[in-house]
């Protein structure tokens, strides 16, 4: 018994690609809902110490003039109780060591995010290298009640 051989109609196509399409955008959509990279980046980690992360958390954006170029990693205390960021950043930006670190936030009250401010020193940031000269986040509900009971003032008042 010989079997017949299928015979496909332009819908057939028509549709099989249709699918195709849709389970590609729904597998990028998926990578970059997740915060994963679809195109493997050579990246290295570095660390920036803050008194305050204000909310940070892992998955934030790491940007240098407005462009991300990194996430961080996690977030951890030392031995003296500051905040240690671990930064993921793209191995070709060359930090230099005297980078500065700063806390942002996009908005009023929009997500967290850590801005980089490379310095200008010769030495470069070595893998998991500690970035002490940074900006923590702005407490805004502290910010809001001193300068609402007055606390503003009175410092203004002492200089």
């Amino acid at each position: 018994m010989q079997a017949t051989p299928v015979k496909y109609t332009r819908l057939d196509l028509a549709v099989g690609t249709f699918v195709l399409a849709g389970l590609a955008a729904l597998v990028f959509l998926a990578v970059k809902i997740g915060g994963g990279a679809l195109v493997a980046v050579d990246t290295t980690t570095v660390r920036a110490r803050f008194t305050n992360l204000g909310g940070l958390a892992p998955g934030a954006s790491v940007l240098i003039a407005g462009v991300a170029v990194g996430q961080v990693e996690k977030v951890e205390l030392d031995e003296r109780y500051a905040a240690i960021a671990t930064l993921r950043v793209r191995r070709d930006l060359k930090l230099p060591a005297d980078t500065f670190a700063a806390i942002r936030s996009s908005g009023l009250i929009g997500d967290k995010n850590i801005t980089l401010s490379p310095g200008s020193d010769d030495k470069l940031l070595q893998p998991n290298e500690l970035i002490t000269d940074t900006e923590s986040a702005v407490d805004l509900e502290s910010l809001i009640s001193r300068f609402a009971f007055g606390g503003v003032k009175d410092k203004a008042d002492a200089k």
